[in-house]
């Protein structure tokens, strides 16, 4: 509530302000009073041009359209109000008065020049050059939403981002899209304002002159002086600050995204390198020795290069001292002679290993970040497959190619893939975007066409219509998609173990009727790996168990263990295959072909009784109708007898890529089943 009421006096002083520059406009006010406002004019465009240069990035000064709008509007009131006075009285405060003589030395025409340089400058550089900018920008925030939106959703499919995380980044990306189109409107403001300030200045000189002449008993020499150097006075006083504030929206315009501000980051880039500042000291020597130039000033400046260049090398040393030491204290390499015999035994269950040149992924930054990336990963296994990825370690590997990465399980390479560091690897989703320069590649968890891209063609290429994604995030997408074919290996007995200990906190009843009186850990874990091998989440573990349970008092086959505990947990298995409406979309076997494998299959000899090179017609068969299901759109799901399914998931697995083998009873939660395929085998 008092944030609200804050809030709210906010907004009344806001209306507030608008009210008084309508009453400035259309009531006389007192010198006195003109002299204050001008004052507050001079201090707000102050204002608005150091916080532009604090300020980190552009969007962290939304408002500065607004702001943009309301300084021209008080501007303009500024300049009806000091206007009247000057017709009226010929006199017009203070402060005016002294722009008028002082700054330009009492000299009308002296004023007029120095008026029409500012407004050159103002009119035609900067406002020129901060429009034509603003309009750029505008246009490539619009146009690269949709890649950068893309680059989210694959940032959150792979896992490295969660929903809120996602959701923030959007609605930052939303943000910046609507600044920069603000800011592209917001230049006519200044644009305006300059003009407005050159209309209003013509208008006082001929109407004072009318004034003075007419009215006043004037003569023309005396009229001119006077109203010129007071009309002069009003347009600095009211350019001055436009100056100000049209140069802050050229700063923030052309100003990159970066966390520092642009004093600082400016220091860091042109008075960083010790060599640069002696270059420019050398040359400023060679100009001093030129006949008439001021030899002593060049001289000093050269000087003070120097000195400066010496402690920018300083600076550069030390910083590069400090990152070395960080990261030996981070990596301690200990002395191998040293190590007892029985570490040596260990082997890593999970392992990333890199070449030397992508070692700097694992380090924090735009580029790096990688155990960020894999803590968000085995977050992401629990949710979604109730699954704890086992640690998983990242070191480098001399013995790999530089660019060059393994994963492995127990000690084995499992995939490998290639990156560059600091580059980005540009695909095409739709298959029909513009070429684009890079190397070509494959991307290593989908095999899809792809080219690693410069940083400097990324904002391009999403243009373009390209999906980008920076290395880090390809390495994890593959060590998604390799995790997720291993993750019945995964599982360990200790694993299950910690699993049904954490369960039985909460459910005793359960644990105690099953383990170890019906079945032991290996068993259970035997049936987990299953269900993980065909990319079914064992989150619901209470369920899972209670389905074993009841099943045991029946058979202790661990296979047919396994599809009673999928008919239990159909749901779960279905419901990522249906359609916003509750639709399962699934192939089917002809029936007679159905049958045929039915009846082979029951007999000793199982597969053995199907004709000869049945079996593999029958896959590829299988393969190209789920194959058009993927290319479709649709889930490649295969729906069969239970005493069919196994087999089948089975002979299938790993020549369709993510395809799912139900029987028609783990279709019931289904609303409806629709046949996208029906499959037959001649002969």
């Amino acid at each position: 509530m008092a944030d609200r009421g804050k809030s709210n006096s906010k907004n009344s002083l806001l209306a507030l302000f608008f009210v008084a520059i309508l009453g400035v406009m259309l009531v006389p006010v007192p010198s006195l009073l003109l002299d204050a406002m001008l004052c507050l004019n001079i201090t707000s465009s102050l204002l608005i041009l150091m916080a532009v240069l604090n300020a980190g990035r552009p969007v962290e000064f939304s408002t500065f359209p607004s702001v943009l709008l309301f300084t021209a509007l008080f501007r303009l009131a500024l300049n009806v109000a000091s206007t009247r006075l000057i017709l009226l009285e010929g006199d017009a405060g203070d402060v005016i008065k002294t722009f008028g003589e002082f700054v330009v030395g009492g000299e009308p025409l002296v004023g007029i020049v120095i008026f029409l340089v500012l407004v050159v400058i103002q009119f035609i550089v900067i406002t020129k050059g901060q429009g034509r900018i603003s309009e750029v920008a505008a246009r490539f925030a619009l146009d690269s939403m949709p890649g950068k939106q893309m680059s989210i959703d694959a940032d959150l499919g792979a896992g490295l981002l969660t929903a809120d995380e996602a959701r923030v980044r959007r609605q930052a990306l939303t943000t910046e899209m609507e600044f920069y189109g603000a800011m592209d409107g917001a230049g006519k403001f200044v644009r305006g304002d300059a003009i407005a300030g050159l209309i209003i200045t013509g208008i006082n000189i001929v109407g004072g002159l009318v004034m003075g002449i007419a009215f006043s008993g004037m003569s023309a020499g005396a009229a001119f002086e006077k109203y010129t150097i007071l009309t002069i006075g009003d347009g600095l006083v009211a350019q001055i600050p436009a100056l100000l504030v049209s140069t802050a929206a050229g700063i923030l315009v052309t100003k990159g995204a970066s966390e520092s501000s642009l004093g600082e980051e400016m220091g860091d880039q042109m008075l960083a390198s010790g060599r640069t500042l002696r270059l420019v000291a050398g040359v400023l020597v060679v100009i001093a020795l030129l006949p008439g130039m001021p030899t002593l000033l060049f001289l000093g400046i050269a000087g003070a290069l120097l000195a400066y260049s010496s402690a920018a090398d300083a600076a550069l040393v030390r910083a590069e001292t400090e990152k070395a030491a960080a990261a030996a204290a981070k990596e301690p390499k200990p002395d191998e002679n040293q190590q007892p015999v029985e570490e040596l035994l260990g082997v890593d269950r999970l392992g990333v290993e890199l070449g030397f040149r992508l070692i700097g992924l694992v380090e924090p930054g735009k580029h790096g970040g990688l155990l960020d990336h894999i803590r968000a990963l085995r977050r992401q296994f629990a949710q979604n497959l109730g699954l704890v990825v086992p640690p998983i370690r990242v070191r480098d590997n001399v013995q790999l190619e530089p660019n060059t990465y393994r994963i492995t399980l127990g000690g084995q390479e499992v995939a490998r893939g290639t990156l560059r560091a600091g580059q980005y690897l540009a695909m095409d989703p739709s298959g029909t975007a513009a070429p684009i320069h890079g190397i070509e590649t494959v991307e290593p968890a989908f095999g899809l066409p792809a080219r690693w891209i410069a940083e400097s063609d990324k904002d391009r290429a999403e243009l373009l219509g390209y999906t980008v994604i920076d290395a880090a995030s390809v390495l994890i997408t593959h060590l998604t998609e390799s995790l997720k074919k291993i993750a019945g290996e995964l599982l360990s007995r200790d694993d299950v173990k910690s699993l049904v200990d954490n369960l039985k906190k909460t459910s005793p009843a359960v644990v105690d009727e099953l383990i170890p009186s019906q079945l032991t850990v290996g068993q259970v874990q035997r049936v987990l790996a299953g269900l993980l091998r065909e990319g079914v989440p064992i989150r619901n573990l209470q369920t899972i168990l209670e389905a074993l349970a009841d099943a045991c008092t029946e058979t202790k086959d661990l296979r047919q263990l396994t599809e009673h505990v999928r008919g239990r947990i159909a749901r779960t298995i279905v419901e990522p295959h249906l359609d916003p409406v509750g639709t399962l979309h699934a192939a089917f076997l002809d029936p007679d072909l159905e049958r045929n494998l039915a009846e082979a299959l029951a007999g000793n000899e199982g597969a053995a009784n199907l004709p000869a090179g049945f079996l593999g017609r029958f896959v590829d068969r299988t393969a190209e109708a789920l194959s058009t299901m993927a290319r479709s759109g649709r889930d490649p799901v295969l729906v069969t007898r239970a005493s069919l399914r196994p087999f089948l998931a089975e002979a299938i697995a790993g020549v369709i890529p993510n395809a799912a083998v139900l029987s028609y009873q783990e279709t019931s939660p289904a609303r409806k089943v629709e046949t996208t395929q029906r499959i037959a085998v001649a002969g």
